[in-house]
């Protein structure tokens, strides 16, 4: 069992997501930044589908009670084991009664902790993610326990990697959705040419955009949506819906993100600048 000393400011099991059940309204969940995550996997060399701890912008404190190996992925956020430095994107043991926590976020705004084998907390709907209220929870709770499996010896076959620079980029690749056509030449204009700002209202459903494009007063019926689908409201604002996004939606769908692109927002905060790209 791994027990959490301390929670952090927004901490969550993830796995690659829940799927088959948009028809009932149950967004896909799942992580955040799906290549972090699956970076820390892979340097554990676990099934793609594992779940990870997704620790956003201030760390917990966990205590594991048993032998095992970790490595962690994403954010630049500093991390020590028992009091001294560890670094990401690198394969540690950890032993019993061993304490890991996390400090100073220096960029990024995600961290994945994946644990050799997996968190093994229960599956509901195919998938280990938490999402409120399909989960009992929607992120970890003081004092409560994640199970994973012991691991007295593990040999990777690459103990470390290097993903300087992905973090930083700043543009965001997009491709046209199912209402993109009603956009005139001064929207387009405005979309692909100017910088914009994450605002204050970011999370796991959404992050919407500062700056305003020209409105427009296209009424359409509610229609599926994805994460990466770029809503577009009368009033200009551009909402993206991330992976706890609503499954259907009102406004109209103008872009679609790539999953990569995703991924790079989702290592962005409040007051970061992203520019729009035409995949």
């Amino acid at each position: 069992m791994l027990t959490v000393k301390k929670t952090g400011l927004y901490t969550s099991v993830q796995d690659l997501g829940r799927f088959g059940y948009r028809k009932l309204g149950v967004p896909a969940s799942g992580a955040m930044d799906s290549y972090a995550a699956s970076v820390a996997n892979s340097l554990l060399e676990n099934e793609e589908e594992d779940a990870v701890l997704e620790i956003t912008m201030t760390g917990p404190t966990l205590v594991f009670e048993k032998s095992t190996y970790i490595a962690v992925s994403g954010a630049e956020l500093s991390m020590k084991c028992n009091g001294e430095a560890i670094e990401k994107n690198t394969v540690h043991k950890i032993e019993a009664g061993d304490e890991i926590s996390f400090g100073q976020l220096e960029h990024g705004f995600r961290s994945y902790l994946a644990v050799k084998g997996g968190f093994l907390t229960k599956k509901v709907l195919d998938s280990r993610s938490f999402y409120f209220p399909v989960t009992e929870m929607g992120k970890i709770r003081e004092h409560m326990q994640l199970p994973y499996d012991e691991t007295l010896a593990f040999e990777p076959k690459i103990s470390s990697v290097t993903t300087k620079g992905f973090y930083k980029e700043n543009i965001l690749k997009v491709s046209p959705g199912p209402e993109y056509a009603m956009l005139n030449d001064r929207q387009l204009e405005t979309i692909f040419t100017k910088d914009f700002t994450i605002a204050k209202e970011n999370n796991r459903m959404a992050y919407q955009l500062e700056e305003a494009v020209e409105g427009h007063n296209k009424s359409m019926l509610t229609s599926a949506t994805l994460p990466g689908t770029i809503q577009f409201t009368p009033a200009g604002k551009l909402i993206i819906l991330m992976r706890d996004g609503q499954t259907t939606g009102g406004y109209p769908r103008v872009l679609q993100l790539s999953s990569t692109a995703v991924s790079l927002l989702a290592q962005k905060k409040y007051g970061d600048h992203i520019r729009l790209r035409m995949h």
